[in-house]
This record gives C-alpha cells, sequence and structure tokens, in this order.
C-alpha cells in the first residue's frame, strides 16, 4: 500500500519509524511545513516521551510543503496525518474526497459537528477512516478494557484516569487553544476515549481544574456517571515546564479485584479479591506499529475499524469538549445528551 505521511513533527516522526517497519506499506509522499524537515533532518524533534528524531533518506520519497497537496497525490491510496489538531478535520475531508483511506493521529478534531462530518464524508467516499487512539494498543490498557467488558473483574465499583506532564514547549502550536484544544485534548482525550472503550457512554459529566496557558498550565479532575458506578475520574493535564515528567497510571476497582499501573514503576497488576497479587502476562509490542498495522490490514480487507471505530473518537471530542465546559461553569454536572 502507497502511503504519505502528513506532519513531520513528534508523533509524525513517531509513526515514520512504525511504517518503516511494515513490508506491506510504502511511504511514497510526505509533507511538512517546515524545510529542514522535508530534507529528512527529524533529529531535532522532542515530544513528551521517547527521545529526539532521527535522519531519514527521503531521497526517493515525494515531498508537500502543503497537506492539502500532499493529500491529492494521485498515487498516495492512503494517508497518515499527524497535522496540528485544528488541521485535522479539513486536511481528512480533503483526502477522503480525494480517494484515499484516512488514518488520523488524536484528538479526532476540536468540535464534535466537525467530527461527525468527517465520519459521514468516510461513509460517502466509501473510505476508510480511522483515529489513533494508541492506548487501546497498548497491552496493559487492552488488557484492562478486555477484563472490564468480559465480566472478568466483576462489577466495576471505581475507576482512575491519571495522565500528565510537563508544559509543551517543544511545539509552540500545542499552547494555542485554538490549535490544540490545550492539555485535555493533547493528553487527556487518550483517558477519556479508553472509558468509552471499556465503559460506554456516560451519562453526565462535572470537572474543575485550573488552565493558564500562557505559563503552560492546564489542568482538569473530571468525573463520568455512570449507572452504577460510584466514580470514574479522569485527571491530570499540563503542569509546570521542563522538569516535571511525563506519567499515566490506572486504577480499576471491581467485585473480582483492583487493576492498576503507573509508568512511575508499577506494572499492569491484578489484586485479587483472594489476596494474591497477579502481574499481567503481557506480549511485547510497539503499540504505534500495532495500531497503523490495524489500520492497514482493515484497508486491505476492506472492513470497519471495529475495535477503534470513529463514531467513538467523536464521542471522545465531545466528552473533552464537556469537560471543558463543566469546568468553566465550576464543576456542573451536565447532560452527555446522547
Amino acid at each position: 500500500m502507497k502511503i504519505g505521511v502528513l506532519g513531520l513533527g513528534f508523533m509524525g516522526s513517531t509513526h515514520l519509524k512504525a511504517w518503516k517497519r511494515i513490508p506491506q506499506a510504502e511511504l511514497i509522499v510526505v509533507a511538512s511545513d517546515v524545510p529542514e524537515q522535508l530534507t529528512g533532518d527529524l533529529s531535532g524533534i522532542q515530544g513528551n516521551i521517547g527521545g529526539p528524531g532521527e535522519k531519514l533518506d527521503f531521497s526517493a520519497v515525494r515531498k508537500y510543503a502543503n497537506a492539502f497537496e500532499a493529500a491529492a497525490d494521485p498515487e498516495v491510496e492512503a494517508v497518515d496525518i499527524c497535522l496540528p489538531t485544528h488541521l485535522h478535520a479539513p486536511v481528512t475531508i480533503a483526502a477522503l474526497r480525494a480517494g484515499k483511506h484516512v488514518l488520523v493521529e488524536k484528538p479526532m478534531a476540536l468540535e464534535g459537528d466537525s467530527a461527525d462530518r468527517m465520519i459521514a464524508e468516510a461513509e460517502a467516499a466509501g473510505r476508510l477512516l480511522m483515529v489513533a487512539q494508541v492506548l487501546r494498543f497498548i497491552p496493559g490498557y487492552r488488557a484492562t478494557a478486555e477484563m472490564v467488558r468480559s465480566g472478568r473483574l466483576g462489577a466495576i465499583r471505581s475507576a482512575l484516569f491519571r495522565r500528565r506532564c510537563a508544559a509543551p514547549g517543544w511545539s509552540q502550536w500545542l499552547s494555542d487553544e485554538t490549535r490544540s484544544g490545550g492539555g485535555v485534548f493533547d493528553l487527556l482525550i487518550h483517558d477519556v476515549d479508553f472509558c468509552l472503550h471499556a465503559f460506554g457512554k456516560p451519562e453526565a459529566v462535572s470537572a474543575v481544574g485550573y488552565e493558564d496557558l500562557g505559563r503552560g498550565v492546564d489542568w482538569i479532575e473530571a468525573r463520568f456517571q455512570y449507572p452504577g458506578i460510584a466514580a470514574v475520574v479522569v485527571t491530570g493535564g499540563w503542569h509546570h515546564p521542563k522538569a516535571y515528567p511525563f506519567s499515566m497510571e490506572y486504577t480499576v476497582v471491581g467485585d473480582q479485584g483492583t487493576l492498576e499501573y503507573s509508568s512511575a514503576g508499577v506494572p499492569p497488576t491484578l489484586y485479587r479479591a483472594d489476596g494474591v497479587a497477579q502481574p499481567l502476562q503481557l506480549p511485547e509490542v510497539d503499540c504505534y506499529q500495532a495500531e497503523i498495522e490495524y489500520f492497514m490490514d482493515c484497508c486491505i480487507q476492506g472492513r470497519k475499524p471495529e475495535f477503534c471505530p470513529p463514531e467513538e473518537s467523536a464521542a471522545a471530542v465531545k466528552l473533552a469538549n464537556l469537560m471543558l465546559e463543566s469546568r468553566r461553569r465550576d464543576g456542573e454536572a451536565l447532560d452527555a445528551g446522547w
């Protein structure tokens, strides 16, 4: 399959590394508005996880400074969109209308209406659309979702998801709320999507927190209301610059035990109701390669991405906006309005 990667920042370079390891994929197009990146020199790229980028050989690849032109390249069969979030919807729609399958980085869009339009355009074009919600492909999170959804953890009583990092000094566009949506969209969209995947749609949302994007601070604590679950909490965001480390963690409490994980040093572990602590047996998986391989397989097989459907990615966008609205209203509970 002939691929174009649009956007060569932190996520674009991360996806490129994964595409290089997939024999069935042929990278034929890249797009960036940074001339140095189009030379293949991605060594100056930084993000909130992992090390710097690398230098790649783009000598046999067509290079575009304009993502819309790249999306229309006649030889490209599928595009991987890793652009700033405000460009996700318009470039996705342009690519779909040009007959391309689309993998678009999270968050899907900044507004629910835009996300819904992306889905409608994919259906009209007869092309596959998937959002790169990589958390679903991380083995520990995947095993946790399977245990919750299968009932093996028993009735769920509470759940906590937390994700934090330093203010995003590595990409200036992230601090512009009109382009990125802030820390809630950049970071916590992962955990919002995971709640939809594991528990379904909540009935209502409430949130409190603090925002000062001029200083790089965007923090929130949100509660999702589900029948029969005392509390599902999603919390975290951007904290003070540079020194503050990235971390992610979860605790899910069920009648048959508690599942817990922390990137700070606690591997995914089931603390069983009988008193036994049981680390989960998980495969070694590159989660970015796994999500890209899944997308590519769906394209080749002509089937919808049921494990990571765009409808749930659109719902995550709507819930993230409800979180922000509730925070503006000092924690008022807002009906999800499904």
